[in-house]
C-alpha cells in the first residue's frame, strides 16, 4: 500500500471531465477504505437518481450516487486515483437523500465519509483549493476566532461599509468564494449566550445537555436563547457548558478525519462531565455527526465504548420535545383571528441523515393559528451542505435558487428550519429572486408561542 502520510499534487483546476492525471495507484491506503460489504450492498436499481442533486444539475452517472460507488469500488479493487475521479466525489452534497430514497439501504453516508478522508490524506489539492480550505477549518469550528471577527463584521454592517465593498465586486474578482462567505453573513444584533444552567420551568422532567456549536453559538446566539427557554418551559433543567467547543460535523463532512475526531473527544469529555440524561442539538448537521461519533472513534480503545454511550444521548429539539409532551401552552404568533401560513424548509442532516421528519411538523401543527405548507421537492438539497456553497459555488447557487423558487410557489408568509446553514442560504436565494420571506428557526417560532409574543 502507498505510504498515507505522503500527499500527492492535484495540480491545478482544469475544465470539468477532463481531468484523468493519475494521482495515486492504487487510490487507497489501508486505514479505513470504504468497505466492501458496504459497496456491495448497491445494486444500480436507480433509486437514487430522482433525489440526488448533483445528477438533477448535470444528468451524469458519475455525479449519481450509484456512479460514485462504481468509482469507489474500482478505486478499493486497486484502480488509481485520477482528478476525474476525485471531482465527482468532491461534487457530492453529502446530503444523503440517497440514503432514504434507497430500498436496499446502502449506507452511502459511511462510504463517502471514508472516501474522502482517503482524498483527503492523498491528495494535495491546487493552493488557492487548499488556502481556502485553511481559511475555513482555522475560523469555523472555533467560536472564539468568530467572535473576534463577529465585532468588525457587525460594524461593517452597520456601516454600509459591507454593502460598498459588495457593489464593487472586488471580492468576487478576488475569489468566487470569498464572495460567497461575504454574501451569507446574516445581519448581527447584539451577542446573545446562554447561561451555563437555565433551570427548569415548574417540575423537572428532565436534565439535558445543550450544544451551543460554533457557527450558532455566534452568529445566531438567539436561536441558542430560545432553545433554551424552550427547554426550560418544558421541564427540562438546561446544561450548556461554556467549554464546549466545535462537533467536528465541518471537518467530517470533508474528510479532515482527524481533526473531527479530536473535536468529537474533546465534546465528549465535556459533556461526561455534566451529567446529563440527553445532549440536545439545534443545528441538524452538528446533531447528524454527534450521532456517527460511535463510527467516527470505533477504532479508538480510548474512546469507543464511550462515544457509543455519548451518541445514544444525542436528540434533535424536536426529538427531545415530541418525546417529553408538551406543557407549557401554545399561543397564537399573530394578531388574534388571523392564519399564519408556514412553510417548514426539512434540513437534509436531520431529514436523510437523522431520520427526523414527523416531529418538527407535530409541533408547529400545535401553534394555534398557523397553517402548515408543504415545500415542493422538498428532499432535493438547498445547496448549503456544510461548507459546500463555499467550496462549489456555482452548482450551490443553482440549487439554492431552484429551493427559492418552490419555496415562493407554496404562498408562505413564514419559513422555518433546524439549521443554520439552510437558513444563510435560502435567505440569500429568495434575496436573489426579489422576493424575501421572513425565515427563522424552529426554537424561535416554538419560544415565541410559549410567550405569547407576535411574529407576524
Amino acid at each position: 500500500m502507498s505510504d498515507r502520510s505522503t500527499p500527492v499534487d492535484l495540480g491545478m483546476p482544469t475544465a470539468r471531465g477532463d481531468r484523468s492525471r493519475v494521482l495515486a495507484q492504487p487510490a487507497f491506503d489501508d486505514h479505513r477504505p470504504p468497505s466492501p460489504d458496504l459497496l456491495d450492498d448497491c445494486v444500480h436499481c436507480g433509486f437514487c437518481l430522482t433525489t440526488c442533486p448533483t445528477y438533477q444539475l448535470w444528468g451524469e452517472e458519475m455525479d449519481s450516487p450509484r456512479g460514485r460507488i462504481d468509482l469507489m469500488r474500482a478505486a478499493s479493487e486497486g484502480g488509481p486515483l485520477t482528478e476525474s475521479t476525485v471531482d465527482h466525489w468532491d461534487a457530492c452534497l453529502g446530503c444523503m437523500a440517497c440514503v432514504t430514497a434507497c430500498p436496499s439501504g446502502v449506507q452511502y453516508d459511511r462510504l463517502i465519509e471514508a472516501t474522502r478522508a482517503q482524498v483527503e490524506r492523498r491528495v494535495e489539492r491546487p493552493a488557492k483549493d487548499k488556502a481556502l480550505r485553511s481559511l475555513i477549518f482555522g475560523l469555523f469550528p472555533y467560536p472564539q476566532r468568530l467572535r473576534a471577527l463577529r465585532g468588525p463584521l457587525r460594524l461593517a454592517q452597520r456601516t454600509g461599509v459591507l454593502d460598498l465593498v459588495a457593489r464593487t465586486g472586488l471580492v468576487g474578482r478576488i475569489s468566487p468564494q470569498l464572495e460567497v462567505m461575504q454574501s451569507l453573513a446574516p445581519p448581527l444584533g447584539p451577542r446573545a449566550e446562554v447561561p451555563e444552567r437555565t433551570p427548569a420551568v415548574g417540575e423537572r422532567r428532565a436534565v439535558v445537555g445543550m450544544l451551543t456549536g460554533c457557527v450558532q453559538r455566534e452568529f445566531f446566539g438567539d436561536v441558542n436563547v430560545a432553545t433554551a427557554r424552550v427547554l426550560a418551559a418544558e421541564g427540562c433543567d438546561v446544561i450548556a457548558p461554556r467549554r464546549q467547543g466545535c462537533c467536528g460535523a465541518l471537518s467530517v463532512h470533508v474528510g479532515r478525519e482527524e481533526e473531527g475526531a479530536e473535536f468529537a473527544r474533546r465534546l465528549i469529555d465535556t459533556f461526561e462531565d455534566a451529567g446529563v440524561d440527553h445532549v440536545v442539538v439545534n443545528a441538524a448537521g452538528c446533531g447528524s455527526s454527534m450521532k456517527e461519533y460511535v463510527h467516527l472513534l470505533a477504532d479508538d480503545p480510548a474512546y469507543a465504548d464511550r462515544a457509543r454511550a455519548f451518541s445514544a444521548k444525542v436528540r434533535d429539539l424536536s426529538e427531545i420535545l415530541v418525546a417529553l409532551g408538551p406543557v407549557a401552552t401554545r399561543h397564537p404568533v399573530t394578531a388574534e383571528g388571523q392564519e399564519l401560513t408556514v412553510a417548514y424548509h426539512d434540513a437534509c442532516h436531520l431529514r436523510h441523515a437523522q431520520g427526523v421528519v414527523s416531529q418538527p411538523r407535530q409541533l408547529l401543527r400545535a401553534i394555534p393559528g398557523l397553517r402548515l405548507v408543504e415545500i415542493p421537492n422538498a428532499e432535493i438539497c438547498c445547496g448549503s451542505a456544510g461548507v459546500y456553497n463555499i467550496l462549489n459555488p456555482e452548482p450551490a447557487q443553482e440549487l439554492g435558487d431552484r429551493k427559492a423558487a418552490n419555496i415562493l410557489s407554496t404562498g408562505a408568509q413564514l419559513l422555518v428550519t433546524a439549521n443554520p446553514g439552510c437558513l444563510m442560504q435560502i435567505t440569500q436565494a429568495l434575496e436573489r429572486a426579489g422576493r424575501p420571506v421572513p425565515f427563522v428557526h424552529t426554537a424561535t417560532l416554538l419560544d415565541a408561542s410559549i410567550a405569547g409574543e407576535r411574529l407576524a
